[in-house]
């Protein structure tokens, strides 16, 4: 597999922070050749590298609560596992490796798990598992999948665009009533995070037309923030870019010191150690958190030598104990399920 070029990574660090800018704002932000970025953002779709999607924000839609878990499946029961998760109707994003499983559920309580295909809790398919569960009505998730501030600093690019991106957030408390969407919002949430799989709604290589071109009452939930239009990351398809990879899944759980403050380690990682997490989920109690390695160990990216960084797990131990560590190279962690917000606005009827 051959090394990305330079404007292959900086076209990827673009199109992540500026999902949805008009074209001519991302090519002014590549600061490249017309023709060279579009070679290069062909390319990524091409090659799977970057996926586009509509992602509704669930608490807006009757689920306001989602929950992250990370386990560690028998050798025997791995494929049991899988289905179970994969045949729950709140499962949005599944990722399946030889030693980890990784899933996303959204529900409307705080509380239900998938079963089995014979009927029993899926912990009785894991020797270990860390399981978040998430308020989307607060802050909880600052950080959803967003490779943005990552790969910036593998590209060695100026700054981010949006970084971080996360989910939820809109106010309130899960168990008040909600603000009630009408029926023609609910279909037109339906028919936008259904556009990725329609060959009406995409351009070449799986990229979605932009906003922009969306039906008045589509583009107007874009507007208001009740469905965003995102592009995400696959790891498991890039190869290394100048001799940095970002190749290693590398998931960390545990509970929260009654003195820590989840936003302050954020900052820490971020801006001193240099960690950017593609997801953060602040429980109750536990904190998971979602970053790349490299497989040759340490943190991948490109540095000022003469900037020291401060060790990441000193840091972390600073905020939370109890620390359950899952690695996992990204090319044997898959998507089984990837991001099929679908799945939890189903399409309907217009009203």
């Amino acid at each position: 597999m051959r090394t990305l070029t330079d404007a292959e990574a900086k076209t990827i660090a673009v199109l992540l922070g500026a999902a949805s800018a008009p074209e001519r704002e991302r090519l002014r932000l590549s600061a490249l050749p017309r023709s060279t970025y579009h070679a290069a953002r062909r390319r990524a779709y091409e090659e799977g590298w970057l996926r586009d999607r509509y992602v509704p924000e669930p608490e807006r839609f009757g689920l306001p609560w989602a929950s992250f878990v990370v386990a560690r499946p028998y050798a025997d029961r791995g494929q049991e596992l899988v289905r179970a998760w994969s045949a729950d109707p709140g499962n949005a994003v599944l990722l399946s490796g030889p030693n980890a499983v990784v899933g996303v559920f959204f529900r409307p309580t705080g509380a239900g798990t998938p079963k089995s295909e014979h009927g029993q809790p899926w912990r009785e398919l894991v020797s270990s598992s860390t399981e978040v569960v998430a308020n989307l009505c607060g802050p909880s998730v600052p950080v959803y999948f967003d490779f943005e501030g990552l790969w910036s600093h593998l590209a060695g690019t100026e700054g981010t665009v949006s970084y971080p991106r996360g989910l939820g957030g809109s106010g309130g408390e899960p168990d008040e009533p909600p603000t009630i969407p009408t029926g023609h919002q609910i279909w037109a949430a339906g028919e936008l995070v259904q556009r990725p799989f329609t060959e009406d709604g995409s351009g070449s290589g799986g990229r979605l037309v932009g906003p922009l071109g969306l039906p008045f009452s589509q583009r107007r939930l874009v507007a208001q923030g009740w469905v965003n239009h995102r592009v995400f990351l696959d790891p498991s398809t890039l190869s290394s870019y100048r001799g940095n990879a970002a190749d290693q899944y590398v998931f960390v759980s545990g509970t929260l010191r009654s003195e820590a403050r989840p936003e302050l380690l954020f900052q820490t990682l971020v801006r001193e150690c240099r960690v950017f997490p593609f997801l953060y989920v602040v429980g109750r109690e536990r904190l998971l958190i979602g970053a790349m390695g490299s497989a040759g160990g340490g943190v991948p990216g490109r540095d000022n030598p003469a900037t020291r960084r401060r060790p990441v797990m000193p840091t972390l131990q600073s905020a939370i104990s109890g620390i359950e560590l899952v690695q996992e190279p990204a090319r044997n962690l898959g998507s089984l399920v990837d991001h099929r917000y679908d799945r939890i606005v189903p399409r309907r009827t217009a009203s």
